[in-house]
């Protein structure tokens, strides 16, 4: 059999091959274990108290990704693990000389159009300049005119009345550009948006100061996952976790009782220290966006 071939019955992962030696891989998978345990293991405990968290849940509520799914650590596409059963990393894995990877053409035939969707988004995003003038504002149109009991954080109370609350968003106006904080917008502070971003739009729209765009790295990652590696997509955890943080410090609800200092966008001084950490956000993001967009190049053209 020629050096590096697959053994008989094995199926081949494709593109170019990086072997990685037990001990490496076996270090990398349990460093990964260990930094999403200390993400997970809180939210199943208030899960199974009842309680909730409007920060620190929020990730593993609004997006599919469950707390099981983010623990499991994948090497990604094109990586053998030396010495590996395929049968402890589950049936998309395969043996191929010398231990194990995973069967990545089948994976990649049925996603292409996925990956290719994805990147196109991505790569348009990063080509934008950011902007830095929405000052979370898209927060405060999902409460406009609601009433206390419709308030989606009602254990939470606002910082300021609701009239006052109502009078932010109708004064300033909202420049939100991301669909999917858009369609939370209540019905009477949509058309106080600037724009009216839809999802057939959102390739067009999305800039890479958004708050919510840089989120949602954390969403392409674990949709491109197990193609792409487990320790791509928790980094962009990290990274949505913070951005999720400043997110709710700048929204309308009083969150000082969780220790969240609020950033107070009715005020100049509140504006400008919103943009200065939506734009650290930003400046993090973009590296890994450009990885996300570097993984779906490598994975388009094993096609």
């Amino acid at each position: 059999m020629p050096a590096g071939a697959d053994p008989p019955g094995a199926v081949s992962t494709g593109g170019r091959r990086e072997v990685l030696a037990e001990p490496d891989w076996r270090r990398r998978r349990a460093q990964h274990e260990r930094r999403v345990d200390g993400w997970t293991r809180p939210h199943l405990a208030r899960r199974r108290d009842g309680l909730r968290h409007p920060v620190q849940d929020f990730l593993f509520t609004y997006y599919s990704h469950r707390p099981a799914q983010l623990r499991r650590w994948h090497p990604g596409a094109g990586i053998v693990l030396a010495g590996a059963d395929p049968a402890e990393f589950g049936d998309r894995y395969q043996p191929v000389d010398g231990g194990a990877a995973l069967a990545a053409g089948p994976l990649l035939a049925r996603r292409a159009d996925t990956v290719a969707w994805v990147r196109d988004l991505l790569a348009r995003t990063a080509a934008r300049p950011a902007q830095f003038g929405c000052f979370g504002l898209h927060e405060w149109a999902m409460v406009y005119r609601q009433t206390p009991g419709q308030l989606r954080h009602a254990a939470w109370p606002l910082r300021l009345s609701s009239a006052d609350t109502d009078r932010v968003v109708a004064e300033r106006g909202v420049r939100c550009s991301h669909f999917d904080a858009f369609r939370f917008f209540t019905e009477p502070a949509r058309p106080l948006n600037l724009l009216q971003p839809t999802r057939e739009r959102q390739a067009e729209l999305e800039q890479p100061g958004c708050l919510h765009a840089t989120m949602d790295l954390y969403k392409w990652a674990y949709k491109l996952s197990p193609l792409v590696g487990s320790d791509l997509v928790a980094d962009c955890f990290a990274l949505a976790r913070d951005v999720r943080e400043i997110d709710m410090r700048a929204s309308p609800y009083d969150l000082s009782a969780l220790g969240y200092r609020p950033i107070p966008i009715e005020t100049p001084a509140g504006r400008a220290e919103y943009a200065a950490a939506q734009r650290a956000m930003s400046d993090r993001a973009a590296p890994l966006r450009h990885r996300l967009i570097a993984a779906c190049d490598d994975l388009l053209a094993q096609r």
